[in-house]
């Protein structure tokens, strides 16, 4: 389900990401026009891209100017590595689509796409290091949280006791710290204070915190033509998520009920009872507050930054996408 950004509405907005674009492609270009095919694959099928989104608003705070193409150097930095995790996440899944269009490794092959996404990461790196040894740094220590997340949500595959700090702890490193790095990285190149670059980067991990819940919600409260895919997806995968976490640890009938069918792949009659379950009880809710939580922390940063049109966007961005799981 797509969720409107009010990030996407400010001043200048569609001008830069339309520069984004054109840097997107000029970035994964090389001399083999068939790396240049695969590397460019979901570029061109398209995307919000939401982290470049972040590094410019974070670079407009306190100022109308259009964003130097230095910012948005950053901004494709954090987005290639986005990329290339998707590259790596669905060979890791075996996924067949996304984003409307074959996956890299179901119409090119599992090698091809793991070394597409290598390549995506190492430019990345290089666009990273063009900015100067903090960015090039902070990437590089990024790229690491995002694979700790990703290793601790792996070692829980398939396990109903799986607790809500590793569950907290993993979407904070693999998701929630991109966006961070996106914010950090476009108030550095802006040439912000410490004091404002410190508000962004929380800012940014409050943000990520807030879209991975959304995101977990949505999985189980949102019908198959909405997502896309089946409702229900990642539980049917063993990937336990908040709402599924927070219903377990009622301690009722129905959370004995779904712990029983949980700890091995689901047959789609078993996904839908569990779907139903999660469904109808208080789990959904309490992730919900769970993710308001992560709103009042990031719009609290915003407080911290001068007024202006950057700052109102960002302070309402995160109410934005809970706004799409409440019903």
């Amino acid at each position: 389900m797509a969720v409107a950004s009010p990030l996407l509405d400010l001043p200048l907005m569609g001008a830069d990401r339309d520069r984004v674009e054109v840097a997107l492609l000029d970035a994964v270009r090389t001399r083999d026009a068939y790396l240049t095919e695969i590397a460019s694959h979901l570029i061109v099928a398209g995307g919000k891209r939401l982290r470049p989104v972040m590094t410019i608003a974070a670079a407009q705070v306190g100022s109308s100017l259009p964003v130097t193409d230095s910012v948005i150097s950053g901004g494709i930095a954090c987005e290639l590595v986005h990329l290339g995790s998707l590259y790596h996440d669905d060979v890791m899944d075996e996924s067949a689509t996304r984003r409307g269009v074959e996956t890299v490794n179901a119409k090119w092959g599992n090698l091809q796409a793991i070394l597409a996404g290598d390549f995506l990461l190492a430019r990345a790196s290089e666009i990273a290091a063009s900015l100067g040894n903090e960015v090039a740094g902070l990437l590089a220590r990024t790229i690491g949280q995002l694979c700790e997340g990703q290793i601790e949500e792996l070692r829980h595959t398939y396990d109903p006791a799986r607790s809500v700090p590793s569950y907290l702890s993993s979407i904070d490193g693999k998701t929630a710290s991109l966006y961070s790095t996106s914010a950090r990285i476009g108030a550095l190149v802006a040439g912000h204070g410490d004091a404002e670059v410190a508000a962004l980067t929380a800012y940014g991990t409050a943000y990520g915190m807030v879209f991975q819940i959304v995101d977990d919600i949505l999985d189980v409260i949102a019908t198959d033509d909405e997502l896309g895919k089946p409702a229900g997806h990642d539980m049917e995968e063993g990937v336990y998520t908040l709402p599924v976490l927070l219903t377990l640890s009622r301690g009722d009938g129905a959370a004995d009920e779904l712990a029983s069918m949980l700890g091995r792949p689901l047959a789609a009659d078993e996904r839908d009872r569990a779907l139903t379950i999660v469904r109808s009880g208080d789990g959904v809710a309490s992730a919900i507050e769970s993710a308001r939580s992560y709103v009042k922390l990031a719009q609290d940063e915003c407080n911290r930054l001068a007024e202006c049109a950057a700052t109102d966007a960002l302070r309402a961005a995160p109410s934005a996408l809970l706004d799409g799981v409440i019903r």
